[in-house]
């Protein structure tokens, strides 16, 4: 099976990289538009700002690339917010795959840290890359904005409110989780992706 990760100005894409190596797949990190077009699944993952990002993909013409994609593709973390039409983060107009808009996490009392950063449960799970077996199940979280619940919500977790953990939408999966620092629940969920 052919995978790629898309490579552009975000950190993290080699973690992904590893935890594919130990599912046994060993995927291409590219930004050619004909390797992304005919890998079977491609993974587009992120650590860092909505706004340089963007400026940046539509800069390499990765913007319209990443929407026009038929197979399966995986948004995680930033790769998630950045397929939503809307970031506050840096006042940023992202893809518009999922409708919906990414907002930062407002602290309502003292005990509520910004970023929210650690173990996590996820509720609610459907579709694609859940099995029933995964509900209330621990995934690792590293984010200061949020996707609100909406229509293409396939997962929820609760910190400060509910938010979504994970969205779908025909062949756009994404997580705001990191399955690749999730140990065994983050495994599964990446099989199910290449399974898809």
């Amino acid at each position: 099976m052919d995978v790629a990760i898309i490579k552009y100005n975000a950190g993290n894409i080699y973690s992904v990289s590893y935890a594919l190596k130990r599912l046994g797949i060993n995927p291409v990190i590219t930004a050619d538009p004909e390797l992304l077009c005919k890998a079977d699944k491609v993974i587009f993952p992120g650590v860092g700002e909505a706004q340089t990002t963007m400026e940046y993909l539509k800069e390499h013409k990765l913007d319209t690339l990443i929407k026009s994609l038929k197979q399966p593709v995986l948004g995680i973390c930033l790769g998630m917010q950045l397929m939503c039409r809307y970031s506050e983060e840096g006042d940023a107009t992202c893809l518009g795959i999922f409708d919906t808009e990414v907002k930062r996490f407002i602290p309502e009392k003292h005990t509520d840290k910004v970023p929210h950063m650690g173990w996590n449960t996820l509720t609610n799970v459907k579709g694609g890359l859940f099995t029933p077996q995964l509900e209330n199940k621990f995934v690792y979280f590293v984010h200061s904005y949020y996707v609100p619940v909406n229509e293409f919500t396939a997962a929820t977790t609760e910190y400060i409110l509910p938010f979504s953990a994970s969205l779908h939408k025909g062949n756009f999966y994404a997580t705001q989780f990191h399955p690749e620092k999730s140990g065994s629940v983050g495994e599964v969920i990446l099989s199910n992706f290449l399974k898809l």
